[in-house]
């Protein structure tokens, strides 16, 4: 495997789990090696019948030999299907120990790179095509060429030296298409992943492009990523095509020439006429493997760097260390001098950020567009990574909880709503597989989305459609917020609720925040409407990413009838705040 897979390193998760499939490898490795010894029958029997069954002319002894290489293939088909069936079991291993972390990768990409997220399962899926064909077995008899070879040197040195000479030859080209082929399947990788992206961005904002009549403007870049691909595609196809073509042609003519030389030993009476087709069937099955690796190269050049990358990537990826159970949290949120950087940038957008809630307090986070909010409120739930300082619950900063523990105590509605592909039941629930409808119902209670859910045609069990596109946005931000209060979260982080809220969904919503403080819950709102200011405690003001001012909701913004005015120093609290109404 290592002749086409890189080493890899100490703590990679694809070496250890090759390594768990050491067993499977070394059976088929010792498959491998049986059926190479069996490919000998047909050249033997060959040679039998032409040096000893024709000139004694004696039916039995061809009988006989007929019945035992019969034998022979009926083994080696068997042992080849096994074989195949070992492969197969190995990459199946493969693709579900590892689909777990390439999920948790594409998360990971998405939350923290930016970029083709989906690029770490589709490198899975070319590993596992790889393992499950042909490539592997091609890899394994590679070595038996030598075999094959020692066996025609014994025949008579001189077909095997002629064959040891071509097959240096068809090595040679193999390591050849290796080189020239690297750097265009990097290419083409690199552009079917611009081609992905560009289609699913046409596919997310299809409305948008036909409304504004941008499909044509869009759908023209898009011509021209596919131009770049295909004609990556054509470059690397031209070189893996001539290479092949060149071994092609270059092993009948190395067969023809082993023919040619054994003809000559005949007529010097140095060999029988069975050598010659014994030899021709040695000669070329030393030379399949060879020949198989260079036609199936553009599959082995894949592999490889989808390998490359996963182990890459999985190195990278931050290791889940082992968590204690902590208590779930009732006191406190705090936030010690925390800077941000968005996903895929080095510019903090968030800048030296401290406050502290207690149980039961609703803070509202009020400023201009771009100072910030979002990305403060990301780092809240742990969605972003702090750059520097900390978020706290009861102590407890965020990487001290597993995520899946942390998730349980945390409700949260982003900015841009987005729901799974399911019923309303299971968005609400988390897809929780053995939630409650009591708890369901609460939840869509306390966001005021009942009623709704009721009037759809399947209530509960209606589906939303992929990312929601079976309700309005109106009924995606409700249901998404009926998702946060599920469960009696401790913290719930709501970014913009009431920007696709009518009059008595801003009840409902206000309604909400109360009911949460009143058990005991802490609530962060971004909000720029100021009707729902009245159910919060305190007012975080932000301005270029920085903290302006933070204290009591009355303090901070005593009259909500006329226009915020940010203070000019920071952590200045301005008496004579105030917002639009």
């Amino acid at each position: 495997m290592r002749l086409f897979f890189p080493p890899a390193s100490p703590r990679s998760d694809l070496a250890s789990l090759l390594g768990q499939s050491r067993a499977a490898f070394v059976g088929i490795a010792l498959l491998s090696a049986v059926l190479n010894v069996l490919l000998l029958g047909g050249s033997i029997y060959m040679m039998l019948v032409y040096d000893m069954v024709l000139p004694g002319r004696s039916v039995p002894t061809l009988a006989g030999l007929f019945a035992m290489v019969t034998a022979v293939y009926v083994f080696q088909a068997l042992l080849d299907h096994i074989r195949s069936k070992l492969l197969l079991n190995v990459s199946t291993s493969v693709d579900v120990s590892l689909s777990r972390r390439v999920h948790r990768l594409i998360g990971e990409i998405a939350r923290t790179r930016g970029g083709d997220a989906l690029q770490p399962m589709r490198d899975l899926d070319t590993v596992r095509g790889f393992l499950s064909g042909g490539g592997p077995t091609a890899i394994i008899d590679l070595p038996w060429m030598f075999f094959f070879i020692a066996v025609l040197f014994i025949l008579h040195p001189l077909i095997g030296a002629t064959v040891l000479v071509g097959g240096l030859v068809l090595v040679t080209l193999t390591v050849l298409t290796d080189r020239l082929s690297a750097a265009p399947m990097e290419r083409v990788t690199a552009t079917a992943s611009q081609r992905h992206l560009a289609a699913e961005g046409s596919r997310r904002h299809a409305e948008v492009l036909r409304a504004l009549g941008m499909e044509g403007r869009v759908g023209e870049g898009f011509a021209q990523i596919s131009r770049q691909h295909l004609a990556a595609n054509d470059r690397l196809s031209s070189v893996a095509g001539t290479l092949g073509g060149i071994s092609k042609v270059f092993r009948l003519l190395l067969q023809s020439t082993v023919l040619t030389v054994g003809a000559l030993l005949v007529m010097d009476g140095r060999a029988s006429g069975g050598v010659i087709f014994a030899s021709s069937i040695l000669s070329s099955r030393a030379l399949a493997p060879v020949e198989m690796a260079i036609a199936n190269w553009r599959g082995f050049i894949a592999a490889r760097g989808s390998w490359r990358r996963l182990k890459a990537l999985m190195n990278a990826l931050p290791r889940e260390a082992p968590h204690h159970t902590l208590p779930a949290p009732v006191a406190s949120l705090s936030v010690e001098g925390l800077s941000v950087c968005p996903p895929g940038t080095d510019r903090m957008t968030v800048r030296d950020v401290s406050f502290r809630a207690e149980a039961g307090e609703a803070i509202a986070v009020l400023g201009p567009s771009g100072c910030g909010k979002s990305t403060l409120v990301r780092a809240l739930v742990g969605v972003t990574q702090p750059a520097a300082g900390a978020v706290r619950l009861d102590g407890a900063t965020l990487d001290q909880w597993c995520a899946d523990d942390l998730g349980r105590h945390i409700g949260y509605l982003p900015q841009n709503v987005e729901l799974l592909g399911g019923t309303v039941a299971a968005n609400i629930s988390r897809f929780e597989p053995e939630a409650s409808s009591d708890a369901i119902v609460t939840a869509a209670t306390l966001a005021g989305v009942h009623q709704l859910v009721l009037q759809l045609p399947d209530g509960y069990n209606s589906p939303v459609g992929q990312d929601g596109s079976a309700l309005s946005a109106g009924q995606r931000q409700r249901i998404a917020l009926a998702r946060a209060l599920y469960g009696d979260p401790f913290l719930i982080v709501l970014d913009e609720p009431n920007s696709n809220l009518d009059e008595a969904g801003e009840k409902a919503l206000a309604d909400a925040v109360r009911a949460a403080t009143a058990r005991g819950a802490i609530v962060v709102l971004v909000a720029h409407r100021a009707s729902i200011l009245d159910a919060v405690h305190k007012v975080l003001l932000m301005q270029d990413g920085e903290v302006r001012a933070f204290g009591p909701r009355e303090a901070i913004v005593p009259d909500r009838r006329r226009p915020l005015r940010m203070p000019e120093r920071i952590g200045q609290t301005a008496p004579a705040l105030a917002v639009d109404a």
